[in-house]
């Protein structure tokens, strides 16, 4: 198994147990979610580089009580 695939695995276990709400209760900023945001990014550009991409997300997911909720997808409608 890659590293990728690994990381993928590790996100679908922590999305199935509930996430942020579950581990952090919090809810994510942004739809899609942060952890399925890292995911994608993985998956379209590898670990390392969807890696960085998905923890400058998690930055930016930082204010507990946002009022609704931003639609920022990985790859943005044209």
């Amino acid at each position: 198994m890659s590293l990728s695939k690994l990381a993928i695995a590790l996100i679908n276990r922590y999305q199935r147990k509930g996430g942020s709400k579950h581990y952090f209760n919090l809810e994510c900023n942004f739809t899609p979610t942060c952890s399925e945001y890292t995911k994608q990014a993985i998956d379209h550009y590898g670990l390392f580089t969807g890696t960085w991409l998905g923890l400058k997300r998690i930055i930016r997911c930082s204010e507990p009580d946002c009022a609704s909720i931003s639609h920022d997808p990985l790859h943005k409608e044209k």
